[in-house]
């Protein structure tokens, strides 16, 4: 019997420009423009296989191991039904084909990463879901046209569909049709930036994204003041920055951007507060850092984790400020920074080191060395896949 199966993986991926705030929220459609920057999925990503099947009773999911509903999960289903339609409308102009629209699936998907703590593992998760329905189904769609689905699973899922610097174009239309993402640039065109991630907690937030923005729109005068003054600009300067390679622009918006989101969530009623004293603290380092010029930028999307975007460069000398600071973390070395020497370099000269206490060991859990790369993988099933010989998970939590 034919097995009609995909799988693939998708990255995460780190806003500079923040998407927060819903003018529709059953499509998904967002108050103002954002764009990210997409990480390697060396060492962050979401690995999905689909499995459609005769013998199949009902449609299942497993996530990192432990079965889910698919009934209650709105935008899960919302993505199954769009992309089913999809392939329906190819099976009706080509009789030959099989019949995979009707067919009963098995989703296996598991993060190589914590889900819910603020590092984009809703946005790698539903880019790799649309991803890998679009190639079980053989959907003629490019990455943009994808991008429309995956909106509708996750916000910024949309942008993972690419590698590179990514806008998501809030659009205008009531249906959504022209709010997606686009690339600005591809993971090719700035080699020399890189990205270090301080994982400060991996617990589940407080508040999730989803409420927290609902809460903000009602309730923030502040992001009003964003969706209309700040965003345009500041977008127009971002991709420019980019397009330029313009380091001391690009990381000033980013701060700046980045400062801005978490004060609308300090301006919402009741606040949502998701940074803690290790994130308010990394600021403080960095900017210290910057005193003499501008060599990285921090964000914080949605949770307490810290990215630095910086060039090549200054990747050795910020991940010695961190670990003076920071002990303790374990290092993720993939793109080889220590490899050459063994010994961190100094701390930079007029560094005032009581811009904040060294914290405890493990304070921050893991520093991870990354950066830019291309948008969602097609791999080999036979090799790769997550679902048995059955069609049930090879791994179980």
């Amino acid at each position: 019997m034919t097995v009609f199966e995909a799988t693939c993986t998708a990255p995460v991926n780190i806003a500079v420009v923040k998407y927060w705030g819903k003018r529709d929220t059953s499509l998904i459609l967002p108050t103002n423009s954002s764009l990210s920057v997409t990480l390697s999925q060396d060492q962050l990503h979401s690995k999905t296989t689909i499995r459609a099947s005769a013998d199949f009773t009902s449609d299942r999911l497993w996530l990192n191991g432990i079965e889910e509903s698919i009934e209650k999960n709105k935008r899960l289903v919302a993505c199954l039904r769009e992309t089913r339609a999809l392939r329906a409308q190819i099976e009706e102009k080509d009789a030959s084909l099989p019949k995979l629209a009707s067919l009963k699936i098995h989703i296996c998907s598991e993060n190589n990463f914590p889900t819910a703590a603020g590092l984009a593992s809703s946005a790698s998760g539903y880019a790799c879901l649309v991803y890998t329905l679009s190639q079980l189904f053989q959907l003629p769609l490019d990455a943009s046209d994808l991008s429309i689905v995956a909106r509708q699973g996750s916000g910024s899922a949309c942008r993972s569909l690419f590698g590179g610097f990514v806008a998501w174009e809030m659009g205008e239309k009531a249906d959504g049709s022209d709010s997606k993402a686009v690339q600005i640039a591809p993971e090719t065109h700035w080699p020399d930036l890189q990205a270090m991630i301080c994982v400060v907690s991996d617990e589940k937030k407080g508040t999730s994204s989803t409420e927290g923005m609902q809460l903000t729109v009602k309730t923030s005068a502040l992001l009003q003041h964003r969706i209309k003054e700040v965003v345009p600009k500041r977008m127009e300067e971002m991709i420019a920055a980019i397009r330029n390679k313009d380091f001391p622009k690009f990381a000033e918006l980013t701060m700046q951007d980045s400062n801005q989101f978490h004060a609308v969530c300090l301006d919402t009623y009741p606040p949502i507060f998701y940074m803690n004293d290790i994130s308010r603290a990394i600021i403080r380092i960095i900017t210290e850092y910057n005193k003499d010029g501008v060599k990285a930028a921090y964000t914080f999307d949605a949770g307490p984790n810290a990215v630095i975007y910086a060039p090549e460069k200054n990747m050795a000398e910020i991940y010695a400020v961190l670990s003076h600071f920071f002990p303790g973390a374990t290092f993720d070395d993939s793109l080889g920074l220590l490899s050459k020497t063994s010994t961190l370099p100094p701390l930079p000269q007029n560094f005032d080191t009581r811009v904040s206490p060294v914290f405890a060991q493990g304070s921050v859990k893991q520093i991870l060395h990354t950066k830019a790369d291309n948008g969602p993988r097609v791999l080999d099933s036979a090799q790769h896949g997550l679902l048995n010989a059955e069609g049930l998970p090879k791994r179980l939590a």
